[in-house]
């Protein structure tokens, strides 16, 4: 899950395109990305009250799941992120 600055919306689907397309590129399944749209934050992130929340749920290894927390550390446009182990 991870939670966007709030963009227009083509901004926002070439943000969560680059994360669909950085896991794909390092071997992961993608089972599907939801788009819950934007939401008030529960506390000011960055001077920004809202924020657009994206939920990808994927299979990978754990070189492709480094990889992209790598990359959203840097990301400027992501304000939040998490990434869990899915239960089995």
């Amino acid at each position: 899950m991870y939670i966007v600055k709030p963009v227009e919306e083509d901004a926002f689907n070439a943000v969560v395109k680059k994360f669909d397309d950085l896991l794909v590129a390092n071997g992961a399944t993608i089972e599907k990305t939801d788009k819950w749209g934007k939401k008030r934050l529960a506390y000011a992130i960055q001077d920004f009250n809202d924020g657009l929340y994206v939920l990808t749920t994927f299979a990978a290894e754990p070189a492709a799941v480094k990889e992209l927390d790598r990359v959203m550390k840097i990301t400027d446009d992501i304000l939040r992120h998490m990434i869990i182990r899915k239960g089995e």
